[in-house]
């Protein structure tokens, strides 16, 4: 295997409902990686994001990660993972503290965050993530950064996100029993976000939603911080579903022609597909536009969770920049112009944000969580190193986002 130093190296593992993608990575300077390799292997064993059977997801940890050593000539020893599924919850929450000196310190800042985690919290949860929104002195106008500021009150709005204990041990037990160390958890969507959005998108306020396998991911950014994240039960493998259930097919035979003729969009065609049934193996010949009809329902009521949301939560004036559709689920044809009639906002489909030469079987929205990974563990890297040399508050708290994870284990 080849030598590379530790402090160059990156990995990330992507451990989905449908498929298990590593990445592997070296840090060419503050805001560049090579990639080294991939390994994919199906995922057996999850169910919407959880862990429901551990020998199986354990061997097909293995399977991903034994192909991404192969291919970059690495050894793999710890990676950063995502986590989402429908156990996820997240909420808002707003701490108040005393300045005790008059000026406010980094003792002040941290008191000011606890009091924002001092929620009740569900049996079985626990914090995975508190993310300051904004920081008021006095009452005065909203900051990123207090440190520093003269007052005698200091309060934060925070975005507090939750995770049921037993999914995230099973997922850190497949991981370590599959020969890989956890050294960073983070939520999905936020990895996503990394990937597709621009500063500007996130500065002015935008939404993105990442359809996956097992579940779909929807979060809110407005001013550089998370305003609303949501987990929803619904993603690609309905759809998939849908087709065998409707068509008697096979599921195989399903994901296959989601793949290569799944499109949202209705239309008169006389195309017909060659369709494998579910009994017997023998092949049918299906109308088109039949599948792109089941298609096209599907992806309606996924959009249509995702709307009532925004409405209920009166959410739409933080999505100045529109919606954007990312994940494998977002290479349905079409279903960013059906969005786009719902929500009535901009909609585009996340490709991923590169500043160097990206290989092209990782250029896809299907990777974004995966490169996602790659550039938290880059960033924070980079944050840790400038919060040693007193940087902006802000940054320190994104540097020990990281310890706060490994807090709850």
């Amino acid at each position: 295997m080849a030598k590379i130093l530790k402090d160059r190296l990156l990995v990330s593992m992507d451990i989905g409902t449908t498929k298990i993608c590593v990445l592997v990575a070296q840090q060419l300077g503050p805001d560049q990686v090579e990639i080294l390799g991939m390994g994919r292997a199906p995922s057996d064993g999850l169910q919407k994001g959880v862990v429901v059977n551990v020998s199986k997801t354990v061997q097909s940890i293995k399977a991903a990660l034994k192909e991404a050593e192969l291919v970059s000539g690495v050894d793999i020893e710890s990676a950063c993972i995502g986590i989402s599924g429908a156990h996820i919850r997240a909420m808002n929450s707003h701490g108040v503290v005393a300045i005790k000196k008059g000026q406010v310190r980094e003792s002040d800042i941290t008191s000011a965050l606890d009091a924002a985690k001092a929620i009740p919290v569900p049996e079985g949860y626990q914090i995975l993530h508190i993310l300051p929104q904004y920081f008021v002195v006095d009452g005065q106008d909203r900051l990123q950064d207090p440190l520093g500021m003269y007052g005698i009150r200091l309060e934060v709005q925070a975005h507090i996100i939750l995770g049921a204990i037993t999914s995230v041990q099973n997922l850190v037990t497949c991981c370590e029993n599959a020969g890989v160390k956890v050294n960073d958890i983070v939520l999905e969507p936020l990895a996503s976000a990394q990937s597709v959005l621009s500063s500007d998108e996130q500065q002015i306020g935008v939404a993105m939603l990442d359809i996956g396998g097992g579940t779909s991911d929807f979060v809110i950014y407005q001013n550089n911080s998370i305003v609303h994240t949501m987990v929803l039960p619904i993603a690609g493998n309905h759809f998939t579903n849908d087709i065998a259930i409707a068509l008697r097919a096979s599921i195989k035979d399903a994901e296959r022609v989601k793949i290569e003729h799944g499109t949202v969009l209705i239309a008169d065609s006389d195309e017909f597909l060659d369709v494998e049934l579910a009994q017997g193996g023998n092949r049918t010949k299906i109308s088109k536009n039949i599948v792109a009809t089941i298609l096209h329902a599907r992806a309606q009521e996924l959009l249509h969770f995702v709307r009532k949301e925004i409405e209920e939560k009166q959410l739409r004036s933080y999505c100045t920049s529109g919606l954007v559709i990312t994940g494998g689920g977002s290479l349905l044809n079409g279903i960013d112009c059906i969005a786009q009639s719902m929500f009535n906002m901009p909609v585009r489909i996340g490709k991923l944000h590169v500043t160097y030469a990206l290989p092209g079987t990782l250029n896809s929205p299907m990777y974004a969580t995966g490169y996602g990974l790659l550039l938290h563990t880059l960033r924070t890297r980079e944050l840790s190193f400038n919060a040693q040399l007193n940087g902006p508050f802000v940054q320190r708290v994104a540097a020990r986002m990281k310890s706060w994870v490994i807090d709850f284990f």
